[in-house]
């Protein structure tokens, strides 16, 4: 029996572009003092007890109201509001448009890009994040989650993928890059010794005329995503950084990938999910608990953190207005690195 097509998630190329830039300016930014370096990961998770508004892109009220109840669980478990603006008259939910010049929504969902994806966490308010011009990205008019194809027909782990996506656009990360985790170990990034490059029907590497295996980074470059070694890595390796905030191992997370078995190492991973993938575990649970405290003590210092954040974001902005003309271009990168972040942080701040 021939396995199904594996489709991972994946930000269009122009998008993941722009947040790598903005990465590497801020981790330059910040090598002197430190801190700055890992001001994205900081910035990514909400302030606790904030209303993070969801609109649509298309699709029916039907499809509407089935997303809202799915990712709406997500909120019972966290001190976040979702709020998906149902309005009681008209029996809708919130609607965006591409044409809008201010944020209807912090999270803005569409049905007509290809494959599933979403930014993570206040990505989707970073107006740095994709190009001006692009579907994608963190500007008021441009895609910032993607369920392709709900519009038409809904895949049966459909469920999954919401939880999945919304989780993302609360910035988590996905756990086979946990550095907790066994899967770094786990997988098979190589190609079996001696493997010669075979491929089916449908342009899918496969095992040779011997049975050898091609490894995660050939399979990968073939149909249907077509990556590169620099994107599986992107999309696959460990995610570090002390802003990063990770818990144990999570088999059973709605964020782990079930891959194809040719991915591990061994039968019977320890990388290999458990469960149906269909609803939160009790690990995604407490790893929203975390990022999302109730106790007043923990949420006051989240806010007093990302105060802080701004006032030291304001001030290297402000330096280096002032000493554009003596400084010369470098400070010119200074002021444009920092700008959508002070921006992204006063909107967060201001909808608290």
């Amino acid at each position: 029996m021939t396995e199904p097509l594996l489709f991972l998630e994946e930000l269009p190329d122009e998008v993941t572009a722009t947040i790598e830039a903005r990465e590497r300016a801020l981790a330059a930014l910040g090598s002197a003092s430190g801190g700055l370096e890992f001001v994205v990961q900081r910035l990514q998770r909400w302030v606790p007890g904030s209303t993070v508004r969801v609109a649509f892109l298309g699709g029916d009220t039907e499809l509407h109201q089935d997303i809202a109840e799915v990712a709406g669980s997500i909120g019972e478990r966290c001190n976040l509001v979702l709020d998906f603006g149902f309005d009681a008259e008209t029996g809708s939910y919130r609607t965006w448009s591409a044409d809008d010049e201010e944020h209807r929504a912090e999270i803005r969902v569409s049905f007509d890009q290809g494959g599933f994806f979403s930014l993570v966490g206040t990505d989707s308010i970073a107006e740095d994040v994709g190009p001006p011009t692009g579907a994608v990205g963190g500007r008021p008019g441009q895609r910032s989650l993607n369920l392709g194809g709900f519009h038409i027909q809904r895949p049966a782990s459909w469920m999954g993928t919401v939880l999945h996506e919304f989780l993302h656009a609360l910035s988590f990360h996905h756990e086979h890059a946990n550095f907790r985790g066994p899967c770094q170990l786990a997988f098979r990034w190589e190609d079996d010794v001696g493997y010669i490059p075979t491929k089916d029907s449908r342009g899918v590497f496969v095992q040779d005329s011997i049975g050898r295996r091609p490894g995660i980074y050939t399979y990968l470059s073939g149909a249907p995503n077509f990556w590169s070694r620099g994107k599986v890595d992107h999309n696959l390796k460990e995610v570090r950084g002390p802003g990063i905030e990770v818990s144990a191992f999570d088999r059973a997370s709605v964020m782990l990938y079930r891959f194809p078995a040719l991915f591990y190492r061994t039968p019977n991973s320890d990388c290999a999910p458990r469960g149906d993938g269909q609803s939160l575990s009790e690990g995604d649970t407490s790893g929203l608990e975390n990022l999302y405290p109730s106790d007043s003590e923990a949420v006051a210092h989240v806010e007093e953190e990302k105060r802080g954040l701004l006032e030291e974001l304001v001030s290297r902005d402000s330096d280096s207005e002032e000493g554009l003309e003596s400084a010369g271009p470098p400070a010119a990168r200074l002021t444009e690195a920092l700008a959508p972040s002070v921006d992204s942080l006063k909107r967060q701040l201001g909808k608290k």
